[in-house]
This record gives structure tokens, sequence and C-alpha cells, in this order.
């Protein structure tokens, strides 16, 4: 059954109050409609979506509506697709997750010959942030190689690897790396064939620049000086695992599906990517992290943020309960709306 006609169904034999929480949804998204950068929102409830939904505008060059279909880029909510490519690799027995980074990356220097994989996963590795590494003066795209001679050439670490958290895009930019090395594939087909294809995400995609088009694509905006304007891409737009994807709502919820069961990662590996493993410092939450997912209480969350997006996926696994909002703007910050959004269908 397509998933409207699936809403639909659901919505008509659902309690009286569904009626309010999808009211209040509505509500709270009230600031991404019009002819605005827009939004995407996705509430599932034991699989089903409640709400399942496009606000404001993909393109407001060219006026066209966001979707349910409409691919966002998904910035750092790529981190648990780059995870769990390394959690699919150490099941295949292509690597271990206590392996060096330099075991798989030889050129980095020897202050991380006790940077795990595993480190580089909860981001206790220590990793010098490759942002802080780019000339001020450049105005290409960074790759994922000139990330890898970038801390090639920067023998230092910001403390000993394990000892403490601090959030880093370098460590996942070298763990798409790792995944090319150790499969004999690029990232990109790597992550296609073990994951998008087998789960039916048909319309998502690792976005390499000048490789692929991204079908229905939002594009990003950033409010300056009172008005939109494109801020799609910055320098640091083409590197891939820490943050290249594109997807949709619906396809996410198929990723969503996936992680209840073994039909794409094993029991084990599941639980490490789930289980606190270090305590979040540094970030604006209460939080630990494991392996591409913040934890807080019952949730299992991620944000990602990149020029002109900031999007958000958040689970209640015990209550079965996930939402997402994807959004093609430089603000709000969309984690607080989600938590309001989710609160009358946890009380249900």
């Amino acid at each position: 059954m397509r998933l409207a006609l699936l809403f639909a169904s659901i919505f008509l034999a659902g309690p009286v109050h569904a009626a309010d929480a999808v009211q209040n949804a509505d509500r709270l998204m009230q600031k991404y409609q019009g002819d605005v950068p827009g939004a995407a929102l996705l509430v599932l409830k034991d699989g089903k979506p409640l709400v399942r939904k496009g606000y404001g505008l993909a393109n407001l060059e060219q006026h066209t509506e966001v979707t349910p279909d409409t691919n966002f880029r998904l910035a750092s909510v790529s981190k648990q697709f780059t995870a769990a490519a390394i959690l699919l690799l150490a099941e295949d027995g292509k690597l271990k997750l206590d392996d060096s980074i330099r075991h798989w990356l030889p050129s980095l220097p020897a202050t991380t010959d006790k940077v795990t994989l595993r480190q580089l996963l909860d981001h206790t590795g220590g990793l010098i942030d490759y942002e802080d590494l780019i000339p001020p003066e450049q105005t290409s795209q960074v790759s994922d190689q000139d990330v890898l001679r970038l801390l090639s050439a920067a023998p230092r670490n910001y403390f000993a690897p394990g000892s403490a958290y601090r959030y880093s895009n370098s460590g996942y930019v070298l763990l798409g790396l790792v995944v090319e090395k150790a499969s004999g594939k690029t990232l990109q087909d790597f992550l296609k064939q073990r994951i998008f294809t087998p789960l039916h995400m048909d319309h998502t995609l690792l976005y390499v620049h000048d490789d692929k088009t991204v079908p229905n694509r939002a594009y990003g905006y950033s409010q300056i000086d009172g008005h939109w304007q494109r801020t799609d891409q910055s320098v640091t737009s083409a590197t891939r695992g820490d943050g290249g994807i594109y997807s949709s709502i619906d396809d996410l919820a198929k990723w969503d599906a996936a992680l209840y069961d073994d039909r794409l990662l094993g029991d084990a590996s599941r639980k490490a990517a789930f289980s606190p493993h270090v305590k979040v410092v540094g970030e604006p939450y209460e939080a630990s992290y494991g392996y591409g997912w913040r934890i807080t209480g019952d949730t299992l969350w991620h944000s990602g943020e990149s020029i002109g997006f900031r999007n958000v996926i958040v689970r209640w696994p015990k209550q079965h309960l996930t939402v997402i909002l994807l959004s093609n703007r430089n603000e709000p910050e969309p984690y607080q709306t989600v938590l309001k959004i989710a609160q009358p269908f946890l009380q249900e």
C-alpha cells in the first residue's frame, strides 16, 4: 500500500486525540510554510507514518515545493551510515574496530599510531579538525584526499586517544576512506551496494560532485540581511564520510525500519552502535555517543548541520516512535521542534 494511503487509513482508524497530535505538528512547522525554504517531516509509530508531509519550497528560484520524496543533504546525519559501513566490514572480517587508523592510512603521522577505528566512531580519537587546517584563502572545495593530506602534515592531537571526547568530522572522513581501502570499492558504491539497494532506499546517494545528479533535490538557503539567499555549497561541502549523503524522509523510513532487526546489521553491531561509549561534552545538550548516534535517555538521535541545511532524526525504540525533520535552511535548529512534535505521540 502506498504511504499516502496508509497514512489516511491510520488517521481515520486511530483515536480522536491523534488528530490533536497531527495539528500540534502542523502548528510547530508553521515557520517552514509558504514561499520560504522548507522542510519535510515524518512521524513513524510502529513503522507506520502518522505524519508524512512537506512544507515550503525546495527551490526558491523555481518555486519547487517540498514533498516527502524531496532529497535533502543529510550533513552529519550521514555519520550513522558511515558507522554502519564500518560495522558491516567488521562483520565481514575485513577489518577490526581496534585496528589503528595508520594501519589503513599509513601516510598519517606517528601521533595517530594509537588512534583506533573504534575511537573515531565515538569521537575519542583526538584528531585535529580538518576545518581548522584549511588555508583561509582557499576557495576550492576540500576533498577527502585533501583532508588526509592536511592531517598527514599536522603531527599533533588534541588529546591522548581514548582519553576524552571531541566531535570530529576528521574522524568520519577518515572512516570513509577506510571503507574504501577495506572493501576495494568507492565509498559511494559500497553504501549503495550494501545499504541503500538492499533496503530499497532507491533515491538515496552519497553525492560526488560532477558524478551524480541528485533527483528531487532541495537546495540550501540562509537568511542574510532579512532575505533568503542560496548557500547550498561551501568549501567543506565535498567531503563524504562526515556528511555527504542526500536522502528523503520516505527513504529514511526504510533505514529506520532496518534498525529494529537483523536485515542489515547483526544484533551485536546494532548494540554496539546504540550503546553509550562516551559522555558528550562541549555540545549544548546532555548526551552520550555510540557509533554515529547520540544517546539521551530513551532516545537515539543525530542532528546534521551544513551551510543551508538543518536536519535531525530522533528515535524512541522502546515506544517504536521515530520523528525525522529535514530542512533546507540555516535556521531554526530542529532538534527541540522534533521533541515537541513527538510529545503528544509519546503520550498516546
